[in-house]
């Protein structure tokens, strides 16, 4: 198989969806991989270390995408890239379409096979490319929030973890999942009073369990949530449903009631957010003011660290590229349930359940 590898063009966008390593092993099993010039120096890895592991390199993205039956991107095509997707092409990258009815139209007018990173599931019902990434997300939440939490960027002046005789910050954090956990993990190591919540009781019994004695866990509810906003210096968004537009937890009269200069970080923004007064930023512009309290809402949060997120993602992708580049999609999706569940459009046919009802399309049978 043909393989493309696109430089990635979303703004402060730094990661690269395969490595050298990555490049070889395919190389050795007969594939043929077209590399843009370029595409990994963002994450530190020069085109000679492609070459050498025998990649060929392209200085025209449209060769790369003309020339690949199989692309691989790390975040969604962007408009400029619409014109290049061919039918009956793989693109094998995070699609987050919930959150956005033009791309998801484009693609399927497209006709291409639009596998998605974020709803490819294990036999444990886990997401195992989506993992590390949210590894990456919760802990940097942690990290975004105390710089933002100074004074000089409009936060309330306060350090997350206090000093000897000065209380701690308090972070509430909103889901307990893969973000959720990393996250309190960080705000915890740095002495900061953590409140994590979710609705499964289960999970919250489990944290309870291996969580230090400053985390505390409580059932989410409105009543809770709303109880917990008054106190929070810093909020954290992790709440993800598979494929479907996350729901709105937060509403904007709970956020009128957060303290002057407290600072959100929507980690849940890449399938719409998880807050009413939540909106996609950048890293370049990453926050806009809401009543008073300070919002980071960047879409592509693991993009600034590409050092690390590359070499995390492409860690868990390389072997669900290797089955689909040796089978075909087809072959790969009917021996592995995992790469079943990443087929979100087909041909022009949305055939992912929860993609198709967030936006009101007609779901197909896969």
């Amino acid at each position: 198989m043909i393989i493309g590898v696109p430089k990635e063009t979303k703004k402060d966008e730094y990661r690269v969806a395969l490595i050298p390593v990555g490049v070889e092993e395919l190389v050795k099993k007969g594939h043929t991989i077209l590399l843009e010039s370029g595409a990994g120096l963002g994450s530190g890895i020069p085109d000679g270390e492609y070459s050498r592991a025998g990649a060929k390199l392209v200085g025209d993205v449209k060769k790369v995408f003309s020339g690949a039956e199989m692309v691989l991107k790390v975040k969604e095509p962007l408009r400029g890239e619409y014109s290049l997707l061919r039918e009956n092409q793989i693109i094998f990258t995070f699609f987050h379409f919930a959150a956005s009815k033009d791309l998801t139209e484009r693609v399927i007018r497209s006709g291409v096979v639009a596998i998605a990173y974020e709803t490819v599931r294990d036999q444990r019902g886990g997401h195992p490319l989506l993992t590390p990434m949210s590894e990456v997300a919760g802990r940097m939440s942690i990290q975004q929030g105390a710089k933002y939490l100074e004074k000089p960027m409009e936060g309330r002046g306060i350090l997350l973890g206090g000093v000897p005789g000065v209380t701690p910050a308090e972070v509430v954090i909103v889901g307990g999942g893969i973000v959720g956990t990393n996250a309190a993990k960080v705000a915890a190591g740095l002495g900061a009073k953590v409140t994590i919540m979710d609705i499964d009781l289960d999970r919250l019994r489990y944290l309870d369990d291996i969580m230090p004695k400053n985390v505390i866990t409580l059932m989410s509810n409105a009543q809770n949530i709303r109880e917990r906003l008054k106190e929070a210096d810093l909020l954290i968004g992790a709440i993800l449903i598979e494929g479907a537009r996350t729901p709105l937890l937060i509403t904007r009269d709970m956020i009128k009631t957060m303290k002057p200069g407290a600072v959100i970080v929507d980690v849940s923004i890449d399938q719409g957010g998880c807050i009413e007064t939540s909106r996609p930023t950048t890293h370049s512009k990453p926050t806009f003011m809401v009543d008073g309290v300070l919002h980071y809402c960047v879409t592509n949060m693991p993009g600034a660290v590409g050092g690390t997120s590359t070499y995390a993602l492409t860690n868990a992708s390389l072997p669900y590229v290797i089955e689909i580049a040796d089978k075909e999609y087809e072959r790969a999706a009917r021996e592995n349930p995992a790469i079943k569940y990443g087929l979100n459009i087909v041909k022009g046919k949305v055939v992912n359940k929860a993609v198709a009802e967030a936006l009101d399309l007609l779901h197909h049978a896969n």
